[in-house]
């Protein structure tokens, strides 16, 4: 397999642990690493065994994204970091809208690949950052098929007692700045309201294959 090819792999599987954390969990992670590494350990636990079934089954498969895995994402503030200027001019309602098709596009988009997440695969680094500080970075490596070594950073923001991803970056390129920069263009020409309509539709098109 190329390098390009397994590099998209590293993104699908950096991405898949923050599709697999959308929800407030019920419980405190206690280090910024700790959401990372709880993360990959139940997203490697509830497909083992349950591969071929889960192939089978694309209900099943978003159950267990959504019901099974514990979250550990703050997806209204990747969602504020996403719209940027356009999140002050938007309205309550239209917020709300953005942030819950915002995950719906990402778990769609990615759910599939969950059953290819390799746990071996990942590494989380010790962590040197400041925890005092209420964002910090996350450090991890993934390898590839060809042992090459990629960085894979998780943004965390403290919420009170408790730790949320809102990014991640792979080779120092964001997730959320990426995906910012795609949809900028399409909300200046025909509104937030535009792009929502559009995320709403294909979201439900794949729901309803």
């Amino acid at each position: 397999m190329s390098r390009a090819n397994t590099l998209v792999s590293v993104v699908i599987y950096a991405t898949l642990i923050l599709v697999c954390s959308l929800f407030s969990p019920p419980a405190f992670a206690e280090s910024p690493n700790l959401v990372i590494e709880e993360a990959a350990k139940l997203l490697d636990e509830a497909v083992r065994g349950r591969r071929d079934e889960l192939a089978e089954d694309k209900e099943a498969l978003h159950a267990l994204i959504d019901e099974i895995l514990l979250p550990r994402f703050d997806r209204r503030y990747a969602a504020q970091l996403v719209l940027a200027r356009h999140w002050r001019t938007a309205s309550a309602e239209e917020r709300n809208q953005f942030t819950n098709v915002f995950y719906a596009h990402l778990m769609q988009r990615y759910a599939e690949a969950v059953l290819k997440f390799d746990l071996e695969r990942l590494e989380v680094l010790p962590f040197r950052d400041d925890e005092t500080k209420k964002r910090v970075t996350v450090k991890t490596i993934m390898r590839l098929d060809d042992g090459t070594k990629v960085p894979v950073n998780y943004g965390v923001v403290k919420r009170d007692n408790e730790w949320l991803m809102f990014d991640v970056k792979i080779e120092g390129i964001s997730y959320v700045r990426t995906f910012k920069t795609e949809i900028n263009a399409e909300i200046q020409a025909k509104g937030l309201g535009g792009v929502i309509q559009r995320l709403e539709a294909e979201t439900n098109g794949v729901a309803a294959e």
